[in-house]
């Protein structure tokens, strides 16, 4: 069994600027800088057959080059007992239909529909009994951010271990866009 996701790479210097932002946050497990993406569709535990089927899936999906730019922060959950801490995107239709076409051909093939609506961002850090207070605080410190545009040529399969020092992402294959 292999736990799988597609999502986007992002560029050193986009990463760099993530993080730069860890820190000064109390409870907050912060994401190597290294393991930065954005998902388009967590897969979850499949077995190596139907890894290699999504994989012939993947391959043969068409969607067009386009930038992106990440935008803001915030966080899951109420700030009480919030999850996780995030980077937004600014709005892009082409990231959309690339996440639309992904998502409808895993249910081609007859994996579950995701029931949560796509919000893409890229997780900052996983949060455990962070002050609400500084939670906010950080929010609004961070309100201005910004990283991009930059240009996404190609979108990815990774495989994830989770391991006690957090999720170890390997890309397994890269799929070019138009």
């Amino acid at each position: 069994m292999v736990r799988l996701f597609v999502g986007l790479a992002l560029p050193a210097e986009v990463r760099r600027h993530l993080a730069l932002m860890t820190g000064g946050l109390p409870g907050a497990r912060w994401t190597r800088e290294d393991s930065y993406h954005l998902t388009l569709r967590f897969i979850g535990e499949v077995d190596q057959g139907l890894a290699d089927d999504i994989d012939g899936m993947l391959g043969h999906l068409s969607a067009e080059t386009f930038e992106l730019t990440l935008s803001g922060v915030g966080f899951f959950g109420k700030a009480k007992a919030a999850r996780a801490l995030w980077a937004g995107v600014t709005p892009s239709a082409a990231l959309l239909r690339l996440q639309s076409k992904i998502e409808a051909g895993l249910q081609r093939m007859s994996l579950p529909a995701e029931e949560r609506k796509y919000t893409p961002h890229v997780t900052l850090a996983r949060l455990r009994g962070a002050p609400a207070g500084r939670l906010e605080a950080y929010v609004a410190d961070h309100s201005r951010f910004t990283a991009g545009p930059f240009p996404v040529r190609e979108f990815t399969l990774f495989s994830s271990f989770l391991s006690s020092s957090g999720a170890i992402h390997t890309p397994e294959a890269t799929y070019a866009l138009d």
